[in-house]
């Protein structure tokens, strides 16, 4: 069984950056894609963007040029940067293990205008 822990979350002005982590342990970390997702209030969860094994990712077209993500392997973590905060950027964001759906407990982030 996976456990996945995310961090880095917080309250950043319109405009701002943040780099969220998401620390798993148990499994096989390097082999597995894995994915951030997002949920706002009264809204479904959505998917931010994925990176598999290799360091290949993918984006919601609404994120592509302001979010980047990357894995380090080693520490059996994935982050992602967040840059040109949007208040509707407003979520709880979560990391997840792709193929097994395993999702952590989401970390909060708060855009204000």
């Amino acid at each position: 069984q996976v456990q996945l822990v995310e961090s880095g979350g917080g309250l950043v002005q319109a405009g701002g950056s943040l780099r969220l982590s998401c620390a798993a342990s148990g499994g096989i970390f390097s082999l597995y894609t894995m994915g951030w997702y997002r949920q706002a209030p009264g809204k479904q969860r959505e998917l931010v963007a994925t990176i598999n094994s290799i360091g290949g990712s993918n984006y919601a077209d609404s994120m592509k040029g302001r979010f980047t993500v990357s894995r380090d392997n080693a520490k059996k973590r994935v982050y992602l940067q967040m840059n040109s905060l949007k208040p509707e950027d407003t979520a709880v964001y979560y990391c997840r293990v792709e193929s097994l759906d395993y999702w952590g407990q989401g970390t909060q982030v708060t855009v204000s205008s």
